[in-house]
């Protein structure tokens, strides 16, 4: 077997979309949006046996580093079996060769490679299977384990919430969680609008993005970014972009309709003083209470039309991810964000899609995690939660390597104080 590291477009796709770790982040595709955004350089690397043909490749970004150094990044890879030591022990020996050809002072991956089976509520079920082996045996070929971090700490989630596609669309209902299926049973009573892709915009999109990242104190792109992710992965159909917005006019005149009517019903008990008829009307009263106050806040919105929710997803192989995405912070109840989340469900059944992946979730959901409600949320659609054996360094430079470590603290804490001030 040999190293190559020029493979074409069409052998690389070919390989990697039908390979059963195919994922978006190691597509052809995202290393041209990683070079055109994030000024790295991406090398499409693989190992070809005696005919030619590819059995391991990966995505290696290439991010340059001071004095003529860089390290390279291969994002949820490698896309290689795994399991099969020889093949994994013959890869790593060669990738190690070329990284230290272009002065790379280590190879960093996180690959998307399930830990071990959770329940709902994050305890692990020992019976399951697991990959604890596959951890120390990557340790013993030389990558260093960089443990298993509760949150958002290292180059991509090493939680998230996945959605088996394979069942009937019924049989994926009968497995949400029964505030989302009460939700989604009542269909869309208050006409949400749903525009996708040369229909939405990307600016309303950014819009519920920044309230998000504000309102969940989580990190986030300019507009540039986002604007740049969805033309490069969408013209080769490997990204949707979704919009929910609502008519506040129209809103206004139905919830002020939906008032007049319950005055009515709570006028037609006058005289009906026996319990049963009070109670009755005791909770008509209640909901007059609510719906007028809610009522209030709605006058208060100045926009003809608001945007609710907006989704950026990535779709590549046989699985689809909700990457990026966000919610007004007004008008929360209508529950926008389930609405959003079900059309795209179903929109990536429809297209033949087995997997759908919500893309990042907390390994510590307590209530005063920041992103709680983030978590609540994507654990109500019924998909599995996931924990990933985590993020590893190939080091092929012990001490410049020990020396970029010392400074990656000064660096991420100027890049917190930065977008800490950007978020004020």
């Amino acid at each position: 077997m040999r190293l190559v590291t020029e493979i074409d477009e069409q052998k690389y796709e070919d390989f990697v979309k039908n390979h059963p770790k195919s994922h978006f982040l190691q597509s052809y595709t995202w290393g041209q949006f990683e070079a055109k955004v994030m000024d790295r350089t991406p090398y499409y690397v693989g190992l070809v046996d005696e005919q030619d043909h590819l059995v391991a490749a990966t995505l290696l970004l290439q991010k340059k580093l001071p004095l003529g150094y860089c390290y390279f990044y291969a994002p949820r890879g490698y896309v290689i079996d795994f399991k099969n030591n020889t093949l994994l022990t013959e890869f790593t020996k060669e990738l190690k060769k070329f990284a230290k050809k272009k002065k790379a002072l280590f190879i960093k991956i996180d690959p998307d490679i399930k830990l071990h089976t959770l329940d709902p509520d994050g305890k692990v079920l020992d019976e399951e299977e697991n990959n604890y082996e596959m951890v120390e045996n990557l340790k013993k070929l030389g990558y260093r384990h960089f443990g298993y971090n509760k949150n958002f700490e290292n180059s991509e989630p090493r939680y998230t919430f996945r959605l088996d596609l394979t069942p009937s669309i019924e049989e994926i209902n009968e497995h949400f969680h029964p505030t989302t299926k009460k939700i989604i049973k009542r269909g869309n009573p208050f006409h949400l609008k749903l525009e996708k892709n040369e229909n939405a915009k990307i600016e309303d999109f950014y819009l519920t993005m920044m309230e998000t990242a504000k309102r969940e104190q989580v990190l986030y792109h300019d507009q540039n970014y986002y604007e740049a992710f969805y033309q490069t992965l969408h013209e080769k159909n490997e990204s949707d972009l979704y919009v929910v917005s609502i008519d506040i006019e129209e809103l206004k005149n139905e919830e002020q309709e939906k008032i007049r009517e319950l005055k009515e019903k709570i006028a037609s008990f006058e005289g009906k003083d026996d319990t049963k008829n009070q109670n009755k009307k005791q909770e008509l009263v209640n909901q007059l209470t609510k719906k007028e106050k809610s009522f209030q806040e709605i006058e208060k919105i100045q926009e003809k039309e608001l945007v609710l929710s907006s989704i950026l997803t990535a779709k590549y192989g046989n699985k689809v991810w909700t990457v990026h995405g966000g919610n007004h912070s007004l008008l929360r109840e209508l529950n926008a964000n389930y609405f959003i989340y079900y059309e795209i469900i179903k929109a990536a059944k429809e297209e033949g899609y087995q997997l759908i992946d919500f893309f990042g979730t907390t390994g510590d959901p307590k209530e005063d995690n920041p992103i709680y409600g983030i978590h609540l949320f994507k654990k109500r659609l019924g998909g599995e939660y996931t924990e990933f054996i985590g993020e590893f360094d190939l080091v092929t430079n012990r001490f410049m390597y020990f020396i970029f470590q010392k400074l990656i603290p000064f660096y991420r804490n100027r890049k917190r104080k930065e977008n800490k001030k950007k978020n004020d």
